[in-house]
């Protein structure tokens, strides 16, 4: 029975999961800028209600992005820091593809709001119990979101909270329904990190590294205009 730690602040919410074997502990909070203050209490939570210690872990997952970059580079960091020290693997899963694990169905499109007008996108389908990429995460405005093949889609997270009308538009006859309120969560971060180990899956601790997708973060003062 494996035991996956994983670690998700990609947004403002917070979330530690401890799974092992069809258990799961999840402890989740709306940190705003205080994840790097909770996150190291809410794994000693998850920990002390299991009844392990930090050596009792397989791996620990968490969320590679894209999302916000400090919050992304904070969940990094905590993992591989228990990487180094306890030398387990580190397992690294796409916060788009925890969005679509979340949502369910077998077609989902997720779109987190990246700021600045655009959004962060990917599109997953299931086959044989296991997630297919169909789109790989990028960073685009509603209106230029990559094209969808077929129906039946289902929509999730922030971009669609937020730029819901112009997905719409963008994928008019394609969406089957949209499931607001979505945000990554370390829930998903666990089983999809248990599936990827299960398979062979993991990087060292020195590999692993957040999924940035966009190269800047803020606008000069001519492109606010």
């Amino acid at each position: 029975m494996s035991k996956i730690l994983a670690l998700e602040t990609s947004t403002e919410t917070c979330s530690v999961a401890l799974l092992a074997g069809a258990e799961l502990l999840l402890r989740e909070e709306r940190a705003g800028q205080h994840h790097s203050e909770r996150i190291l209490p809410m794994i000693d939570e998850v920990l002390n209600e299991a009844g392990f210690t930090p050596a009792d872990l397989d791996g620990v997952a968490f969320g590679a992005g894209p999302g916000s970059f400090t919050g992304l580079r904070i969940a990094c960091g905590v993992a591989q820091g228990l990487g180094f020290a306890l030398e387990i693997p580190l397992l690294p899963v796409g916060t788009l593809l925890a969005l679509a694990e979340a949502c369910g169905g077998e077609r989902v499109v997720a779109c987190q709001d990246a700021r600045m007008g655009e959004i962060y996108h990917g599109a997953y389908l299931r086959r044989d119990g296991r997630w297919h990429e169909i789109s790989a995460p990028s960073l685009c405005s509603p209106e230029s979101a990559p094209p969808l093949p077929g129906d039946a889609w289902s929509g999730c997270g922030s971009g669609f909270d937020r730029f819901g009308e112009r997905l719409g538009r963008r994928y008019a006859g394609q969406l089957a329904g949209v499931r607001p309120g979505l945000v990554p969560c370390a829930r998903e971060i666990a089983r999809l990190g248990a599936q990827a180990l299960a398979l062979g899956g993991g990087v060292a601790a020195e590999r692993a590294a957040p999924l940035y997708v966009r190269d800047k973060v803020a606008l000069k003062m001519h492109e606010q205009g």
